[in-house]
């Protein structure tokens, strides 16, 4: 089934701002909140999909590509939805607090200490050179993170000495206060919300149940994507505890500068200097290709300082896969800035006779 218009969804125009987004995306959760709408599988898918539509048209980047290429350009640019209500919640986690005023019942499943939860998402910035980015290429990227400590396996007491139960919440992980006809959670401050108190701490994490882990993951770069862009590789954050899913992978793309060629969207741009003469004369030139190679163009008689030549379908491959931007060659006309007593004497004869 195709995906409805993110504007559609949350009944906005597509000039509105981002408050006017805020506002029209605060009313549909609130209308649809899994928690006002228990065992309502309807409300629940459409709080998923207004969710996935704000979290889209609230960042000014994945709002940009959706406007330019829609649906298809977030999925070739590796966006692909905030997933299930887990993710939702932890994306706009301070959001709902702000919308609802309560932690809501899945936010709250998260916080207990003795159940699962998932891992934290981890972020990671890559430089790639334009060639990689035009062709598209694979990287083996180096991640250094908090994982579960082997020794404890993760409860932060020593072997042989494991966690009890907290008594100040009785291993919930979470203490609740009514306020009015709502009941507000918050972590325990006794256990800090693990739902266990230690009494010896283990030596190898110092009872943190984290040690450092380092680990590679290999990521593959669409052909065509662009510095700024953001791909997501699903369960390659941080594990997840006790039994919970792993967090994702967010990397960040930075493009190096190409001496050579300019981007422009999905065009590559170049300069192809020429002297004055082969300008008024045309002439062949050959033009640089990112794989290293070139090719030779024709140019003209008569051609102008600026003027811009070009090829179509040689520069960079569309993330959505319909086809290619062009190559442009903009010719800068060479002045020479000293002459030779003869080459001012037939510069001035030449003057003379364009001039008739």
């Amino acid at each position: 089934m195709a995906k409805r218009d993110y504007y559609e969804v949350l009944g906005v125009e597509r000039t509105a701002s981002p408050e006017e987004i805020k506002k029209a995306y605060r009313k549909a959760a609130l209308r649809y909140h899994p928690d006002r709408n228990p065992g309502n599988a309807e409300a629940e898918s459409q709080f998923k999909e207004c969710s996935e539509a704000f979290q889209v048209l609230s960042d000014d980047e994945k709002r940009h590509t959706y406007d330019r290429l829609g649906h298809d350009g977030l999925t070739g640019a590796g966006y692909a939805g905030p997933g299930d209500l887990g993710d939702i919640f932890t994306h706009f986690q301070d959001l709902f607090g702000d919308f609802f005023g309560f932690a809501s019942q899945e936010a709250a499943g998260r916080g207990r200490g003795d159940g699962p939860s998932r891992g934290a998402d981890l972020k990671t910035v890559v430089v790639l050179s334009l060639a990689d980015a035009v062709q598209g290429t694979k990287r083996d990227i180096d991640l250094e993170h908090p994982a579960a400590c082997g020794a404890c396996q993760g409860s932060g007491a020593e072997p042989g000495n494991p966690p009890e139960k907290c008594t100040a919440c009785g291993g919930r992980g979470q203490v609740s206060h009514a306020r009015g006809v709502f009941v507000i959670s918050s972590a325990c401050r006794t256990c800090e919300g693990r739902g266990m108190t230690i009494k010896v701490r283990c030596r190898t994490c110092n009872g943190r149940g984290e040690t450092v882990t380092r680990r590679k993951v290999k990521v593959s770069f669409p052909a065509g994507i662009d510095s700024g862009q953001t791909l997501r590789v699903a369960g390659q954050g941080a594990a997840g505890r006790n039994g919970g899913p792993p967090g994702h992978l967010y990397v960040e793309v930075h493009i190096e500068d190409d001496p050579r060629f300019r981007r422009e969207g999905c065009d590559l741009v170049c300069e192809v200097p020429i002297s004055f003469a082969r300008a008024a004369l045309g002439t062949e030139v050959e033009i640089p290709l990112l794989d290293g190679g070139t090719t030779r163009v024709q140019i003209p008689a008569g051609t102008q300082p600026g003027q811009a030549l070009t090829l179509r379908g040689r520069g960079i491959p569309r993330l959505d896969g319909h086809g290619r931007g062009d190559l442009i060659a903009v010719v800068r006309v060479l002045i020479p800035r000293k002459l030779t007593r003869k080459q001012r004497e037939q510069m001035e004869e030449l003057a003379e006779l364009l001039e008739e």
